[in-house]
């Protein structure tokens, strides 16, 4: 069975950094491909960053692109979202996302993915 658990968020001020850990199991990471999404206050759940599966590939939306980081550990077993220089904006429930078999080239489409996390709230103040 696979499941996917997010941690790492908080409260920080604006400027800030945070890093988000998705842990997985029943599955081995760098088989899947992998994304971060995030959902805003009124806001439609929207993709951050995302890997091709084993790393291969690393897309950013424009929003985050210079200020995040996606990575993996495929010994942890377990997929990280570094964020620098944390704005308002970014304050939002963040979801980590899998998908098994063949990875599209549309890596931040949530109908991409067929496993979703619970996800972590991250709120930046100013």
């Amino acid at each position: 069975q696979v499941q996917l658990v997010e941690s790492g968020g908080g409260s920080v001020q604006a400027g800030g950094s945070l890093r988000l850990s998705c842990a997985a199991s029943g599955y081995s990471i760098s088989t899947f491909c992998m994304g971060w999404f995030r959902q805003g206050p009124g806001k439609e759940r929207e993709g951050v960053a995302a890997m091709g599966a084993g790393g291969t590939r690393t897309v950013y939306d424009d929003s985050v692109k210079g200020r995040f980081t996606v990575s993996q550990d495929n010994v942890k077993n377990t997929m990280y979202l570094e964020m620098n220089s944390l704005k308002p904006e970014d304050t939002a429930m963040y979801y980590c996302a899998a998908r098994s078999g063949a990875c599209p080239w549309w890596l931040l489409r949530q109908s991409t993915y067929n496993y979703w996390g619970q996800g972590t709230q991250v709120t930046v103040s100013s």
